[in-house]
């Protein structure tokens, strides 16, 4: 990090005007040096700047408190349901017995079993930024200028101000979205909104990963009024599968390499011709121009998305399934030099099989498909980042949305646990969290917050924090107005080591 060389007069809290300037000149997310000052002094640092990098784990639909890391054992029928709890790495400290892998290794974990916010909605985009309200009429609207931007392009656009200018062949990606566009795959609805930059420009959305490959099983019923069945990745893909990025990710079949460079030279010319014109459009032009170049042309960069260069053993320990090779993408990305990937499990073939959300069908579901995959895939990643190396400077969260309700509801086939935000359930892992540690406690029944309550403006604010960026800072939008990049979101320091 830069030192400014100057005086060694210190002020009355001991540091010096340097320090102070150090700390200050952070840049636009950096610590101001007013809260340097006042920072510097205490034991809020803790844990800053830990995290060089994050994986996101987001589970759509929203998975149950119950049936993931607060099993209800001494609860009634009603409330417990078919799946009881079993012992964790943890003493005391049961989960569901549908995740025997993450049980053996909670102890790398800090489980957080006190998540709580006013909206029991699909809502990616507030459970993903910092903006104070939500109504489901902009859930369809990924570019309603309602929208703040997301912690993971924030993160982006921070880094993007201290990054080396290079090459575009020797570029690699700060922000990778997996496994396509969030919600992209589906019949008969959009994307949603949830993962983009909003007024901080496209170029700080994720550059988006797209799976290539087949599906080999069909996936249980969300409805078992839904006419179609659909042979889903995420229940299991064949070894053979890969990822691309988006759009850019290979040359047309009747472009060589030789032919694209003259393509290119030629482009270069008529960029010099147009030189005088440097507005804001034509450099964020040019952004997107050197981004897509470089995955067209940079190896490193395709071979990081290259699952297929993992041995056999260790992608059968993630799991054959689309979000299981996801996660290892995630990790070869970060290993590559990727800050930040985001890990969508969503919708597939249709909106209303809903993933995670399982307003029917709920116990199959869980058993034969969410389940499964999900145990296998979090704890390969979370062991591999552990034998590389990575874990302790890598920051990994498991979300949802909201939650599911405590009382399940019978009437349906197979039963349902409907919307909750009341509260649940998430857990984090290394760059500078605890390891072995529950945060904050649902009621005997997992229906409301029984200390501790979390949100998730306080997960974005811990996050830049174990980042290294002050989340305490404002950004404007294009009227100048500011936003608070973790909204009203605190630091949990009951989350760091």
């Amino acid at each position: 990090m830069l030192r400014l060389l100057g005086s060694q007069r210190r002020l009355c809290d001991g540091m010096t005007r340097r320090d102070l300037l150090h700390i200050g000149g952070l840049g636009l997310y950096g610590l101001t040096a007013e809260r340097a000052a006042s920072l510097a002094t205490g034991g809020e640092l803790r844990g800053f700047g830990k995290a060089k990098r994050c994986i996101m784990l987001f589970l759509f639909g929203a998975a149950s408190q119950h049936e993931t890391f607060d099993p209800k054992p001494d609860a009634p029928a009603e409330i417990q349901g078919e799946l009881k709890a079993v012992p964790s790495a943890i003493s005391g400290v049961p989960i569901c017995e549908g995740l025997p892998l993450t049980s053996q290794i909670t102890d790398r974990l800090t489980i957080v079993r006190s998540m709580t916010h006013p909206f029991p909605l699909h809502c990616v985009a507030y459970a993903l930024s910092g903006m104070p309200t939500y109504t489901t009429d902009i859930e369809t609207k990924p570019r309603d200028p309602v929208h703040w931007p997301y912690f993971g392009s924030i993160a982006d656009h921070y880094w993007s101000q201290s990054a080396p200018k290079s090459a575009a062949s020797e570029w690699t990606p700060r922000h990778v979205g997996l496994p396509w566009v969030f919600n992209s795959q589906v019949d008969d609805l959009g994307v949603l909104a949830g993962p983009y930059a909003a007024f901080l420009g496209q170029q700080f959305d994720p550059v988006w990963a797209k799976f290539e490959g087949k599906s080999l099983r069909i996936a249980p019923k969300v409805r078992h009024e839904q006419p179609k069945e659909y042979s889903d990745p995420y229940a299991a893909v064949d070894p053979d599968c890969r990822f691309v990025f988006d759009g850019a990710g290979r040359f047309a079949e009747n472009v060589s390499l030789d032919r694209f460079s003259l393509r290119r030279e030629l482009l270069a010319q008529f960029d010099a011709a147009r030189l005088t014109a440097d507005t804001l459009a034509e450099r964020s032009y040019s952004s997107n121009q050197g981004r897509a170049l470089s995955l067209l042309t940079s190896a490193s960069v395709r071979e990081a998305l290259d699952v297929s260069r993992e041995s056999a053993p260790l992608r059968e320990r993630y799991g054959h399934t689309l979000f299981g090779q996801s996660c290892l993408a995630a990790r070869r990305l970060v290993e590559a030099g990727t800050q930040f990937v985001s890990v969508f499990w969503d919708a597939y073939g249709t909106y209303f099989s809903g993933a995670w959300d399982t307003h029917q069908n709920h116990y199959p579901r869980m058993k034969q498909y969410l389940l499964p995959g999900f145990d296998a895939a979090f704890s390969a990643l979370i062991l591999d980042l552990e034998q590389r190396g990575l874990l302790d400077d890598t920051l990994v969260l498991c979300m949802s949305e909201h939650g599911r309700t405590p009382q399940i509801d019978s009437k349906p086939v197979g039963a349902a646990r409907h919307h909750w935000s009341q509260v649940y359930s998430m857990a984090l892992a290394g760059g500078g969290t605890h390891r072995g540690a529950v945060v904050g406690q649902s009621d005997r029944i997992g229906g409301t917050v029984a200390d501790t309550p979390i949100s998730p403006k306080d997960i974005h604010a811990t996050t830049f924090h174990l980042l290294g960026i002050d989340p305490h800072a404002v950004i404007h939008d294009q009227q100048n107005r500011p936003y608070p990049i973790a909204g009203d979101g605190q630091v949990r320091h009951e989350l760091i080591a």
